[in-house]
């Protein structure tokens, strides 16, 4: 592949987004220099050191840990300009004033070093207006490139050409910010907030609009609009705290200045409604400022009202009958919606007509393909499925038919008919704007391909839209074997993939026996194998709800047996002739996280969360996870001049005593669970790639499996100190008595047992505790009390 080089990024502007964004460069181990004014008083990158530290105070996290903070090399315009010409990439990310980025284009123009790429991180502005600042040497190479707050975690990047932008330029973008930084990236046309923020803030408006209309509070419309219409969890209101209520206030601003009724039919509802001036007029700007459209007072939420201009009790919920509306097929849906007689139905119908509406409108202005505007809206957004994918879902032509008679009898929010194109042509007659050959182009009249770049032959299986052709991982490659509980499967006859198929990819005896199953098929007649599952999680852990029915008619030694076989399962793999590597993406909890300990190696998305969870139900890690710790202890002690293996041992119990989870791969690395060795990859959809090229790469390599050996405790010394450690946070209250006998029994694995400190013991010895420990453990009724909390609630129950 032929790879855009950037060594070292520039980011101009140390405000919320240039801060962020040089946070997750240091993530993905980009090189990054932070500029902004120099401070008026102290020293003069005072700006940008203050903004550093702030990023540790965010939550969530713009950094994978909080210390990579000092990797922001911090600078200021009047005395480290010259660093620009070191830099491959400069993204500037002030504020959204024109005539502020005009003036500093023309301050940084002289010192960018002749190759690089410079992009504006602005969130509307005409990127070609911009673009008539730099000198010509420079505009071949500028384009916008638009990250979504908050950049760590928002997939979306659209990248935006001007008339005078090499495409090549923009392919280079695209493949570093796809790779390199771990995005998905759309290309936008220039025009005012571009896709994502132009269909979304337009659908919030209509959205506040609509909830006018029928009379609904907040709390019920973000009930509705969130989970249940397969959108972001936190609804409409909810999303809007969180996103700014003042940012949110200069999008529709950024649509109220630079659109007019003649070039948006839906201009008149660009309106900023009177409940957001009333907020903005009361510096309520939402969760930055503790209070938006809901505020948190204690435990209690409430909810702003505009008739009183006061905070009354949140909580209500929605109509249990359009919950179940919701989950019908997306045609009956829709109709059973349209034809609704009550507020929230109506509601509902009219939010979706308008967003379908307002694409179908605007999709030859502000997109290329249909594609486009459904993945912003996907990746931006957080939605389930893009407009385009719903109605296509529903039934094309009908859906169309309804909308253009509501917009005929002037129920719609504009006059403007739908496109001929919706009605006429390879549209209508394919049933909707995603085929097998492509997406939509109302330019072209076609339907047009993804685009070909050497960097998405890393995506084996890249997120497909509703209708659309491609690869899908449940169908792809040779199957060898499948049941409902695992796939054992290759792509190319060298590597094996088993694909978990459980909720939750959990850990069933099941799931071992196809674990052990795809182990030998490998040692057998591959390279090399892959624990991969196309969606999140990797694995939330053991199958309790599986065991518990075995274990009320048997007793304990159903509970033994089982975890007896997944120990020796998570054994099977770590001595596998051949080598087993795990892919991770999402959650890689309790037993999850000893599946990924026992691999011979981990290729890990960014955006992964692992650790051994099991005190959270009462329970110890049972399938390896405090022998691992042990272990490792022992080799870290090996190798250290520090012979102390309490010091080793520590850090480990701490993890798993405390339940603690990495905050992402990084942070899992730094608890331990993670090698140095291990891959940490930015794009999760370039995982399954990666993990195969290493399972190959070990094999050809020579790989063998470690060689069982003894290897040193701690011993009854060291559980004794820890045991007094664990006296006092029990003694004052900062732990229950239940907490204390887990950890006391997590300690005397870790430590090795009864045994005198440096007694040389091998795994199965210490899985023998972990067993006894985890049986003791399941029969007592503080542990049951939170087995049966977590599985009824999903949430862990303080006993």
């Amino acid at each position: 592949m032929n790879r855009f080089q950037v060594k070292k990024v520039a980011v101009l502007g140390a405000g919320v987004m240039g801060a962020q964004i040089a946070a997750h460069l240091v993530n993905v181990k980009v090189p990054v220099v932070l500029f902004d004014l120099p401070a008026k008083e102290g020293p003069k990158n005072g700006i940008v050191t203050k903004a550093v530290e702030g990023l540790k105070k965010l939550k969530p996290s713009p950094l994978g840990v909080a210390e990579d903070a000092a990797l922001i090399q911090p600078a200021n315009y009047e005395e480290h300009l010259a660093l620009l010409g070191e830099c491959d990439l400069v993204i500037e990310a002030i504020a959204e004033r024109m005539d502020w980025k005009l003036d500093l284009y023309k301050k940084i123009a002289p010192h960018v070093a002749k190759h690089a790429i410079v992009a504006s991180n602005t969130s509307g502005l005409s990127i070609t207006k911009l673009s008539e600042a730099l000198p010509e040497s420079i505009k071949p190479r500028f384009c916008g490139i638009h990250f979504f707050n908050p950049p760590r975690y928002m997939y979306l990047v659209e990248l935006i050409a001007t008339p005078t932008t090499k495409p090549e330029i923009l392919d280079d973008l695209e493949t570093f910010v796809t790779s390199g930084l771990g995005k998905g990236v759309v290309r936008a046309k220039d025009t005012p907030n571009f896709i994502a923020n132009r269909v979304g803030i337009a659908g919030m408006l209509a959205t506040m609009r609509e909830v006018e209309k029928f009379g609904l509070t907040y709390d019920v419309v973000d009930d509705l609009t969130g989970k249940k219409l397969g959108r972001a969890s936190s609804g409409t209101f909810r999303t809007a705290d969180v996103v700014g209520l003042d940012t949110m206030a200069h999008v529709i601003k950024t649509l109220q200045d630079t659109l007019s009724a003649e070039t948006d039919p839906f201009y008149a509802s660009f309106g900023t409604p009177p409940v957001l001036s009333k907020l903005l007029e009361k510096g309520f700007l939402g969760q930055k400022a503790k209070a938006g459209f809901f505020k948190k007072v204690g435990r209690d939420i409430l909810r702003f009202e505009l008739e009183s201009e006061e905070y009354v009790p949140a909580g209500q919920k929605a109509d249990e009958v359009y919950g179940r509306m919701l989950k019908k097929p997306a045609g009956e849906r829709l109709k059973l919606l349209r034809n609704s007689t009550g507020p929230q139905g109506q509601f509902l119908w009219s939010i979706l007509r308008n967003s379908f509406h307002y694409a179908a409108v605007h999709l030859a202005t502000i997109a290329d393909t249909a594609r486009d505007v459904d993945q912003a809206m996907r990746w931006g957004f957080g939605m389930k499925q893009g407009p385009f994918e719903l109605w296509q879902e529903a039934g094309w032509l009908q859906v169309a038919k309804w909308i253009q008679e509501d917009i005929d009898a002037g129920k719609a929010l504009s006059k403007a008919p739908l496109p001929k194109w919706v009605f006429e042509g390879p549209v209508a007659e394919a049933g909707g704007v995603h085929t097998e050959q492509g997406s939509f182009n109302p330019t072209t009249g076609q339907f047009q391909p993804r685009r070909v770049l050497p960097v998405y032959e890393r995506q084996l299986f890249p997120e497909l839209l509703r209708g659309e052709g491609g690869p899908r991982f449940e169908t792809a490659g040779t199957t060898l074997h499948e049941d409902k509980n695992i796939r054992l499967w290759t792509l190319d006859n060298e590597v094996l993939i088993a694909s978990l198929k459980t909720k939750m990819h959990t850990i069933s005896p099941e799931v071992c026996e196809g674990l052990q199953q795809a182990v030998e098929m490998a040692e057998k007649d591959f390279q090399g194998m892959v624990v991969w599952s196309g969606d999140e999680p990797f694995s939330a852990g053991a199958d309790l709800e599986s065991t518990l029915p075995a274990f009320i008619a048997v007793g304990v030694a159903a509970i033994e047996d089982a975890e007896g076989f997944m120990q020796q399962t998570m054994l099977r793999l770590r001595y596998a002739s051949v080598p087993v590597v795990s892919a991770i993406r999402g959650l890689a909890l309790g037993g999850g996280c000893e599946l990924a300990l026992y691999s011979a190696k981990r290729v890990v998305a960014m955006e992964s969360y692992i650790g051994l969870v099991e005190v959270g139900v009462g329970l110890v890690p049972g399938a390896g996870g405090l022998t691992y710790i042990a272990r490792r202890a022992a080799e870290n002690s090996a190798t250290s001049t520090d012979k102390d293996l309490l010091k080793f041992v520590t850090e480990g119990f701490t993890a798993a005593a405390m339940a603690k989870v990495g905050t992402s791969a990084i942070e899992s690395r730094k608890l331990g669970y993670l090698l140095d060795s291990d891959i940490i990859v930015p794009n999760k959809d370039e995982l399954l790639y990666v993990a195969i090229q290493q399972a190959k790469a070990l094999y050809d390599s020579g790989y063998r499996a470690p060689l069982k050996r003894l290897f040193p405790v701690a011993g009854r010394n060291a559980k004794a100190t820890i045991q007094g450690q664990l006296v006092n946070l029990r003694d004052g209250g900062f732990a229950s008595a239940h907490d204390f006998h887990i950890a006391s029994l997590i300690a005397n694995v870790v430590t090795g047992g009864d045994v005198d400190a440096n007694t040389l013991v091998t795994e199965e010895y210490l899985m023998t505790l972990e067993r006894r420990a985890f049986c003791e453990l399941v029969q007592h009724p503080k542990t049951q009390e939170r087995i049966l909390g977590m599985l009824s609630t999903g949430k862990p129950v303080r006993n």
